[in-house]
């Protein structure tokens, strides 16, 4: 099973952004943590990061894998290209962040994207991440 981990809009600024809701580790030290977990599970996680939403969209087009967890960043809660690319897969793809949205300012509590997922992991950080493989992995062998 092959999941793409794509990551969206200044999530390659990890490391340097507010710890309290991002933590504190970089985007590199998260690819790799998430990376150990999955094939913990027997899963093989490959990685993509755009802070390009017309990228974000062709690597959504273009992926070979089972699935997709996918933090989009800001993309979130206005972009419609996005929303339309997820819609269009024949793969779930698992929405996830790291900082609780739905407790931070208000526009951050809209999304888009939230009903064309199959699910969403948030607030907890890297566990987001974690969870987010976890629900693949267990959706996908059913």
């Amino acid at each position: 099973m092959k999941i793409l981990v794509l990551n969206g809009v200044n999530l390659d600024m990890l490391g340097k952004r507010n710890p309290t809701f991002y933590g504190s580790l970089t985007l590199k030290q998260l690819n790799a943590k998430v990376k150990a977990f999955a094939k913990g599970l027997g899963a093989k996680a490959i990685f993509a990061h755009s802070n390009c939403e017309g990228k974000l969209v062709d690597i959504l087009h273009r992926t070979k894998c089972d699935a997709v967890l996918f933090n989009p960043g800001a993309y979130t809660h206005y972009s419609y290209a996005l929303r339309d690319a997820i819609e269009c897969m024949s793969v779930p793809v698992v929405e996830v962040h790291l900082s609780n949205v739905m407790e931070r300012e208000p526009f951050r509590k809209i999304d888009v994207i939230e009903d064309v997922v199959a699910a969403k992991f948030y607030g907890k950080k890297e566990q987001s991440y974690f969870d987010g493989v976890s629900y693949v992995v267990k959706e996908l062998s059913k």
